[in-house]
């Protein structure tokens, strides 16, 4: 019995199920490979950054100190005498030199007082004469019993009385020169004299408290500035050890900055340091002393003085920007390794030296610090270090200004 046929099969049902089949396995293909490019990503790319590898150099130690300019010798002329001023024997602010005459007091009643003790020294020189005369004559007689030992001994008193009176007049004749010398006022030392506080026709009197000028040598100035006891000890030892040298044959240099922010051309020195300390302050003082063969400088002129303290012959300086300051004001800085690796390295950095810091612990000469692009570094990743030739990038200062666990974190 022949067999009998679906007629509601299709004819093509069996090629169309294997195309449904590759179909699927195309799209789970498709989706595999989109999934495989999903996971790589871009391709990987080392970070680059800038570094400063650390060579040791010569540092000059600098402290800035202000106060007024003082001259080195100041003289106030006063009058040693009563008198009239007659005349102003000078220019207010000219040049004088010691000795010259700057006032001339009315000399006339010392002059007849001179002359007048010259007179009474004339009169008991002669009475001494006399006396002398008298005396010798007695002794003679007294021998041969021509006179008493009374007359005698009254003769020998009688010159010694005399001479006495002699000594007397001549140290009055002295006083009366002095007196009419002091007549004429003279400058007490070499220097530029002020203003003048009497004219002609003032009544002057010696125990007077108002100066008649003021005479100041400004060939050398000098400056007395302070500086906390802490501070100096600490400089002591650094010269002691061998840390800091002295910048100069006799002391340390010092530089003067104007009050307009020139520097003065003449260097001074420090003269010495008080052997004493504040004890209210804590400080110490210190003179500075300026030649000043111009004039330039002027007594009371306010002015800073930059100490040169000592060099520091091996140095270790980083740019201020590199260096990272946590919450508890530890320092670090980021170096890069000898395997490209990003170290966060703790330093001592306390000491400023124009925009650096002075690092006295935690780098060594070789290293490498990362002195810009350090946002883009993280401690333990691998980057490619370019030496640094110029300013820090903006983008480096801000990271670097950050606290060291928010710019690496």
């Amino acid at each position: 019995m022949p067999t009998l046929s679906n007629p509601f099969a299709s004819p093509t049902r069996a090629p169309c199920s294997a195309l449904l089949a590759a179909a699927a396995a195309a799209a789970m293909l498709m989706l595999a490979a989109c999934g495989d490019n999903a996971t790589q990503g871009p391709p990987h790319m080392t970070p680059e950054v800038g570094v400063e590898t650390i060579k040791p150099h010569a540092v000059v130690s600098n402290t800035e100190l202000s106060g007024r300019l003082s001259a080195i010798r100041v003289a106030e002329v006063r009058p040693q005498v009563e008198g009239i001023i007659r005349k102003r024997l000078f220019s207010e602010g000219s040049q004088v030199a010691a000795g010259a005459v700057l006032y001339q007091i009315d000399a006339a009643s010392y002059q007849a007082a001179y002359d007048q003790a010259v007179g009474t020294l004339a009169k008991a020189v002669a009475t001494a004469n006399a006396a002398q005369t008298k005396a010798t004559r007695y002794a003679q007689l007294w021998k041969i019993q021509g006179v008493s030992r009374q007359d005698y001994d009254d003769a020998v008193a009688t010159l010694a009385e005399a001479n006495a009176d002699v000594l007397a007049d001549r140290a009055a004749l002295k006083t009366a020169a002095i007196n009419l010398g002091y007549t004429k006022v003279v400058a007490p030392i070499a220097g530029r004299i002020g203003k003048s506080s009497v004219t002609e026709g003032a009544l002057v009197t010696a125990e007077q408290t108002t100066a008649l000028a003021t005479v100041q040598a400004t060939g050398e100035m000098y400056l007395d500035v302070t500086r906390s006891s802490a501070d100096w000890l600490r400089l002591q030892k650094e010269f002691a050890s061998g840390q800091l040298q002295q910048s100069g044959a006799d002391g340390a240099v010092v530089h003067l900055v104007m009050e307009d922010g020139s520097t003065y051309a003449q260097p001074g020195k420090l003269l010495f340091s008080d052997i004493t300390v504040d004890a209210t302050t804590g400080s110490v003082t210190l003179r500075c002393v300026f030649p000043n063969p111009d004039g330039v400088l002027l007594p009371g002129m306010f002015v800073r003085a930059r100490l040169e303290e000592g060099v520091n012959r091996e140095a270790i300086t980083v740019p201020q920007l590199a260096v990272t300051r946590a919450s508890d004001g530890s320092a670090s800085v980021l170096t890069v390794g000898a395997d490209n690796k990003v170290v966060q390295t703790p330093v001592t950095a306390d000491t400023a030296s124009g925009t650096d810091w002075i690092v006295t612990s935690g780098l060594k000469a070789g290293d490498r610090v990362i002195v810009s692009g350090s946002q883009n570094a993280r401690a333990g990743a691998v980057v490619k270090p370019v030496q640094a030739s110029g300013a820090l990038p903006a983008a480096a200062t801000a990271g670097s200004a950050l606290p060291a666990s928010a710019a690496h974190s």
